[in-house]
């Protein structure tokens, strides 16, 4: 292990607390920015500074004088580091040993400083000119033969200005091929949501937690992927809010939290239990659990009651009698079964809901991450549908999404299936006919690199290779390539698994200065509650030869279409003429959106259905129907078990911070297989056992990881956790979501095998 000797042990203290203030203080120390980072650490979520680069999770309407988390404080630590990956670093690096490092090990390098090319002869990175390497670029995507052999990645991180130009670039070069990676978490929101209630992102703001009658946070750790929100489900909590939390994983977050804003409960070591209700649902039981809610809410309309808001499904509804035919038809000792949940326990929650006058339902990727994905956030849409919850104070659908611009990068056109309004407007603003057909999702741009079909690679921050699926043959398809193109602020696996021409662009951060011609810049993000903010830097430039994402997008866009109609040149400098651009081509959305941007809380775009207007075909909310009781079709095979991969409490999507996961007890350690006791006892394992995961597939392919620890986890049958990124060999490629394209990572059919092999 790369920090000692692997330990167990269950952690006992709540979350949040001292606790968080120590890993902040420890982090700030490990990457030698304790003076620096406390004072960035100020103006991080604050009006004039810069928004957290880690979860989209909006800042508090009234200004505090601390706006951030733990882990907020460790991706700004690794961002601000001291640490530098020089040309001296890859001289004294080939690639090859390179690979042999872990994750972990390539992250605590620290920041690139100037732009580099992979040279084959000598198997290392040199440096090249920011000329040279836009050259490069350049003579690549022009000697294509279609432009849609190339795809274009966009990271959450990207802020609008750069997205919007890149989606811009991109589709006068010629394609949609926007694989991003809203494609691996929730896409299925972007495709599920809209034919439900007409817009693919959530309807709550911030402020209706404080209207809130009950809660419900499904298929999410929020202490760990959005720790912000602990605040407003901290306050609910104190309000006698009920919060059901529903998870195969019980969330030390959710069951015992130190509000560390809260000065009596820091200065007395006191904590509250936020869940009153834990859901303690198999994977893949989601829909079982929501469909039982339901089948109670319906039986007791049909005895008499007024449960269901009648008024409101009449004026704003399509649908209701199918619906209430497919609950009706599920059967309960079913229910039961799938869900993992007894009937008591789903009828409890349903009596919650009931009750309320106004609920928030809230998820994660624990409901994303299936192979009917799409289907199931619908049936989130569908509850809160029976009861009216939408439009009101205090009520509507709310995902939780993960990379802190992911939602704003959506908006402003990274979309591999764009509308063809919007592609009109973009031809009416810019000049020219931008192409009318879908472009590449993730999975399809590996396929299409698999196929030999795809030849050139740009990845927009990220790290592409990491977080997509089946890892063996990812590594295959990279590097197939004829170029890669990572534009990055650190050294990750993507700039290893690369083309055979590779270039590393090194990119100004989100809390660094952004200075041009023009004169200090700024950028904007949109949160996961539809706020709009600006971001403004604060640190100076951990290089002097790193450029902006606007201005890179803009020199690939000058070098790959030298006869281009759009003024490239004019958009480096000064960043309101983009925002002006992005008001023309989304004019109900970003009207006047230079001036309304500067006011210090931004701006909140408007979401329809929170006006009880519904952007659908037919003008009003379509209840949804998904048969049956199942998110992943059924797997033939008696040892078969579901297994989720997750994150660890020290890590932000693919970067590692350490080895350990505070939370869940483990230290020193990635490399392990969360299990419920009684499954590890039914295969005549031990605790603490050295084992190998193999993958259930139709495919042939052998699939297998192995050197993984048993770790007794309170799991419900059937269900097994692991770590992301290093359990993707086990995620086929076509284990996916048919409507989304989204990787099915949270319940992928696996058997243990004894030796690790």
């Amino acid at each position: 292990m790369a920090d000692g000797k692997a330990r167990y042990q269950a952690y006992n203290a709540p979350a949040g607390g001292w606790g968080a203030a120590a890993a902040t203080a420890k982090v700030l120390l490990e990457q030698s920015v304790v003076t620096k980072g406390s004072r960035a650490l100020l103006s991080m979520n604050q009006p004039g500074g810069f928004k957290c680069p880690s979860c989209a999770f909006p800042d508090a309407t009234c200004t505090k004088k601390l706006e951030f988390c733990e882990n907020g404080a460790k991706a700004l630590a690794h961002e601000a580091t001291k640490f530098r990956v020089t040309r001296d670093f890859f001289a004294q690096h080939s690639v090859s040993e390179l690979m042999e490092q872990s994750d972990y090990w390539l992250e605590m390098q620290g920041r690139l400083t100037e732009p580099m090319r992979y040279d084959a002869a000598s198997d290392h990175y040199v440096p090249v000119s920011w000329d040279d390497a836009f050259a490069l670029i350049g003579s690549h995507l022009r000697a294509l033969e279609s432009p849609h052999q190339a795809e274009f990645y966009t990271s959450g991180r990207t802020p609008n200005e750069a997205a919007f130009l890149y989606s811009i670039f991109v589709r006068e070069y010629g394609t949609n091929n926007f694989p991003d990676c809203s494609n691996m978490c929730h896409e299925p929101t972007s495709r599920g949501l809209p034919p439900a209630i007409g817009v693919g992102k959530g309807t709550v703001i911030l402020d209706d937690f404080d209207h809130a009658e009950a809660i419900f946070v499904m298929g999410q750790n929020p202490g760990t992927n959005a720790p912000r929100m602990m605040t407003q489900l901290f306050h609910a909590h104190k309000r006698g809010v009920p919060i059901v939390a529903v998870n195969p994983m019980p969330e030390r977050a959710l069951m015992r939290y130190t509000e560390p804003q809260d000065v009596v409960q820091m200065a007395t070591f006191g904590s509250a239990p936020i869940a009153s209700e834990f859901v303690h649902i198999r994977i893949g039981g989601d829909l079982a659990f929501l469909k039982g809610m339901m089948r109670v809410m319906f039986e007791r309309e049909a005895a008499g009651e007024a449960v269901l808001d009648r008024a409101f499904i009449a004026e704003h509804t399509v649908g209701v009698e199918a619906l209430r035919d497919d609950i009706l038809a599920q059967d309960w000792a079913e229910i039961v079964a799938v869900s993992g949940i007894s009937e008591e326990q789903i009828r409890r929650c349903a009596e919650i809901y009931i009750r309320s006058k106004a609920t928030i339902i809230c998820y994660g990727m624990g409901l994303t991450q299936h192979q009917f994905g799409s289907q199931l956030v619908q049936q989130v849409a569908n509850i809160l549908l029976l009861k009216g919850n939408y439009g009101r104070p205090g009520a509507g659908i709310s995902p939780i999404r993960g990379h802190s611009n992911v939602q704003g990068d959506r908006t402003v056109g990274i979309d591999e299936k764009p509308t063809q309004a919007y592609l009109d407007q973009v031809q009416r603003v810019f000049g020219f006919d931008p192409p009318r057909e879908n472009g590449h999702h993730t999975i399809e741009s590996v396929e299409a690199m698999l196929a030999g079909t795809a030849k050139v690679f740009i990845g927009l921050g990220g790290n592409f290779v990491r977080a997509i699926p089946d890892t063996t043959r990812a590594y295959d398809a990279m590097c197939s390539l004829d170029l890669t193109v990572g534009i990055a602020t650190k050294l990750n696996r993507g700039h290893l698994v690369h083309g055979k021409d590779a270039l590393i662009l090194p990119v100004v951060a989100r809390s660094e200065r952004i200075e041009t011609a023009a004169g200090e810049q700024f950028v904007t993000i949109e949160d996961s509650m539809s706020n709009v903010t600006a971001s403004r830097g604060v640190l100076d430039r951990a290089s002097d030869d790193l450029k902006p994402e606007v201005e890179i997008v803009c020199r690939i866009a000058m070098a790959a279409l030298p006869a281009s109609r759009v003024d490239w040149a004019g958009y480096i400098d000064d960043y309101d003429r983009i925002r002006d651009k992005i008001a023309e081509v989304y004019p109900a959305l970003y009207s006047d959106f230079s001036e309304r941007i500067k006011a210090p809380m931004g701006f909140h775009l408007d979401v329809a259905p929170r006006r009880l207007v519904w952007l659908t075909p037919n003008g009003k909310a379509n209840f949804q129907i998904l048969p049956g009781l199942l998110v992943d079709p059924p797997v033939d095979d008696p040892a078969m078990l579901r297994l989720s991969t997750i994150r660890s409490h020290d890590q932000f999507n693919t970067t590692i911070y350490s080895y350990n996961d505070r939370y869940r007890g483990v230290y020193n350690d990635r490399m392990v297989l969360f299990v419920n006791a009684e499954d590890r006892e039914a295969r005549g394992l031990a605790a603490g056992a050295k084992v190998a995961l193999e993958t259930i597939a139709a495919d042939g392919i052998d699939r297998r990881v192995g050197d993984l620890t048993l770790v007794d986890y309170p799991m419900p049958r059937g269900s097994l956790a692991g770590y992301y990124p290093e359990l993707n060999p086990l995620l086929p490629l076509d284990h996916y979501d048919r409507v989304s394209g989204c990787p099915a990572a949270k319940s992928i059919p696996v058997r243990i095998v004894a030796a690790a092999g």
